[in-house]
């Protein structure tokens, strides 16, 4: 029998939920950041190349990191309020009777 998942609380739902778009701020900011000093680094080593460059640089990175965030951030809220645990696994050992 499934428990129920401390998400299926508003309030509680609420403050994870508010914990995760903060973090996910707070990687939108780092990756501004981050994708600022890789083009300047790139500028510096390679001067102007091509607009394309840049634009392609900066999506690539900008993807990647907030792809990561998002994913590892849903990973903290599922596991942090106890949602895996939620779940009804059929392959447990409490789950099969057969003496």
């Amino acid at each position: 029998m499934p428990q129920p998942s401390r998400l299926d609380d508003p309030l509680y739902a609420s403050m994870a939920w508010a914990r995760y778009w903060r973090l996910m701020r707070g990687m939108a900011l780092f990756t501004l950041i981050c994708t600022a000093a890789t083009l300047s680094v790139l500028f510096y080593l390679h001067g102007w190349v091509s607009i394309h460059l840049y634009i392609a640089t900066a999506g690539g990175i900008a993807f990647a990191l907030m792809l990561t965030a998002a994913l590892m951030g849903l990973v903290f809220l599922s596991s942090g309020t106890g949602h895996d645990e939620s779940i009804d696994d059929p392959f447990s050992p409490d789950g099969f009777d057969d003496e």
